[in-house]
């Protein structure tokens, strides 16, 4: 048992999302906003990885997967595991499907990818995003705010604003307010506050 335990590496579990002004992420299967600046940001926060050979793990709900444009792969330093309990082949495009969202886990700190990857990417839907924020090793959510309404029907999951602590300023990410299509949103990140106590 210990032998098993040492080679497992802990992976920072990262979130990123974008929500309009109630929480929203998404309507009838799609994103209700069209923001193209806004999804090259995602695109390249995700695939950001140290140094050449290296890749990042993102980890989709079911739904989630098959609501994403065919566009957005191939997408460059990235693995994707899919969640579901029901499917029984790795979807295109997909590399890994999981049960659950502790098996998606391991595959990234465990061999054989262990060394390979750097980041655990959690990109929806709701139920995902829960279980990620729970987890020992999530230390950062990144939430694009989009100032305005829209009508949607998935949601951000609520979380302690006491424990993650909105940034001033972080490494590649803009702190101004940007415009597209008349629509302002604002690039955020959230970190989590380690207590000494522990």
């Amino acid at each position: 048992m210990e032998e098993s335990r040492d080679k497992v590496q802990t992976k920072p579990v990262r979130l990123i999302a974008a929500t309009c002004n109630d929480m929203g992420i998404g309507k009838d299967g799609k994103m209700p906003w069209n923001l193209p600046a806004e999804f090259q940001y995602y695109r390249s926060t995700v695939s950001r990885v140290s140094r050449p050979g290296k890749m990042n793990l993102m980890v989709w709900g079911k739904l989630c997967w098959f609501s994403q444009p065919k566009t957005m792969f191939p997408l460059e330093n990235t693995l994707h595991v899919v969640l579901s309990t029901s499917m029984s082949a790795v979807p295109d495009h997909a590399h890994f499907l999981c049960d659950d969202f502790d098996s998606a886990v391991r595959i990234a700190s465990e061999p054989p990818l262990a060394d390979m990857i750097e980041t655990i990417w959690i990109v929806g839907g709701t139920q995902v995003y829960k279980e990620a924020l729970g987890h020992p090793w999530c230390d950062l959510v990144y939430l694009t705010n989009i100032m305005a309404e829209f009508d949607c029907d998935v949601f951000f999951p609520e979380f302690d604003r006491g424990l993650f602590k909105l940034q001033e300023r972080f490494p590649h990410v803009p702190s101004d307010i940007q415009e597209e299509n008349g629509i302002q949103y604002k690039f955020q990140v959230f970190k989590k506050e380690i207590s000494d106590a522990i």
